[in-house]
């Protein structure tokens, strides 16, 4: 009877084990960085609050009149600002949120509803690679602007004007989008190379192979750009296990 008790709770362990060995990984590969809590959003030249947008909870970020203001006297940045989002280390891996964007209502004339997210981000957020979409510019009746859908950059050095002039539609592509619209963004990291995937394509939009600021760790922020209304939720993000 004792040994069949111990073999019994010897498959016990066993299973313990095995369970452990399956769900463990999985736990560690993912995260879902808070976007409900006010005390872990940190916002930078931008205005932030909670609300119900389009059947989801969702933090609303806009633009300060002061940002648009300045980028309207130089149109050479993207204007607009960053929320720094804790417990958001990361790597390599994946990054998932569901996003929505349009001009606010008296938005410098170039506003798209430049919506998106920054990566590898400084605590000091001095530089950073960030990756966004236009949403106003999906269904513009002009080609130009539709190639102009999504947009791959880097903090302070390599904003989309400077890519544009010196590499014409490298850093750019177009994708179908709406604006106001809620889209889903997936962002593949490793190393130097970064994939974008919208509303659950298998292929992917935009392909950059030589982010600006190298293979590096840092924080995840939600982006804008100038003169922009944009809602973000559910960011889930997926580390790279080695």
């Amino acid at each position: 009877m004792q040994f069949a008790k111990l073999r019994i709770h010897g498959h016990f362990l066993r299973a313990l084990v095995m369970l452990a060995v399956l769900f463990v990984p999985f736990m560690l590969s993912s995260q879902s960085p808070s976007l409900d809590c006010s005390k872990c959003l940190h916002p930078k030249n931008v205005i932030v609050d909670h609300v119900f947008y389009r059947g989801r909870k969702a933090i609303r970020v806009r633009s300060l009149p002061s940002a648009d203001a300045a980028y309207d006297a130089q149109k050479s940045g993207t204007g607009g600002g960053i929320v720094m989002v804790d417990e958001s280390t990361f790597h390599n891996g994946t990054i998932d949120i569901d996003v929505a964007g349009m001009p606010q209502a008296k938005a410098p004339a170039l506003a798209r509803g430049f919506v998106g997210i920054a990566f590898r981000v400084p605590l000091d957020a001095s530089n950073y690679d960030y990756v966004y979409i236009r949403p106003a510019n999906g269904r513009a009746d002009d080609q130009v602007r539709r190639n102009h859908s999504t947009q791959y950059a880097a903090f302070p050095n390599f904003e989309w004007l400077k890519l544009r002039t010196e590499f014409p539609g490298k850093y750019e592509s177009y994708v179908d989008l709406v604006s106001g619209e809620w889209t889903h963004l997936k962002i593949k990291i490793d190393g130097v190379r970064l994939r974008l995937f919208v509303n659950g394509a298998t292929q992917s939009t935009l392909l950059v192979n030589d982010l600006k600021l190298g293979d590096r760790s840092g924080g995840i922020a939600l982006w804008i750009g100038v003169g922009t209304e944009a809602y973000f939720a559910n960011l889930q993000l997926k580390p790279q296990l080695r």
